[in-house]
């Protein structure tokens, strides 16, 4: 009698194989939040990812007026022509910055059903009070808040998520 497994593999099983991915690679939205983590995602967006889109809501060396985004190459989006066309959204921002940007970007996700994912580096140990200044606006809004020891934490939650 044949197991299951050899069942499986045998020619008569083998015709009920789907013979194609799964499923379609998901539309990640990776934002930086302040000129600390712009750096971060800019060498990020140097290596080969699935469908990632890499952006930032810093301008001009400071954090944006929140309501657009720009490209890594400095052209504004419409967020919410980015947000409803995400399947999930990851915000990376530093310790001790400030995450306001995070409130619009959220309600957009929201509205859209978009899972966001909020990521912190915190390389230093900043001290509770900075941290929980990044934290705040975040942790309301984020479906997973990630505070990370350094940014090789981004790269590695970035591939998980298959980006």
């Amino acid at each position: 009698m044949l197991s299951e497994c050899a069942r499986a593999t045998s020619a008569e099983e083998a015709r009920f194989r789907v013979d194609y991915p799964n499923s379609a690679p998901r539309r990640i939205e990776i934002i930086a939040l302040d000129k600390l983590a712009e750096g971060v995602v800019r060498r990020l967006a140097g290596g080969e990812w699935n469908s990632a889109t890499f952006m930032t809501a810093v301008k001009d060396g400071a954090s944006a007026d929140t309501d657009w985004l720009s490209d890594l190459a400095g052209q504004a989006l419409s967020l919410l022509d980015q947000m409803s066309a995400a399947d999930h959204v990851v915000t990376v921002s530093t310790a001790g910055e400030s995450a306001e940007g995070a409130a619009i970007i959220a309600d957009v996700c929201n509205a859209h059903r978009v899972m966001l994912t909020a990521l912190i580096i915190d390389p230093t140990n900043v001290p509770e009070p900075q941290l929980l200044r990044t934290m705040a606006p975040l942790r309301v809004r984020a479906s997973m808040l990630v505070v990370a020891k350094g940014e090789e934490y981004v790269e590695a939650m970035l591939t998980a998520l298959r980006a």
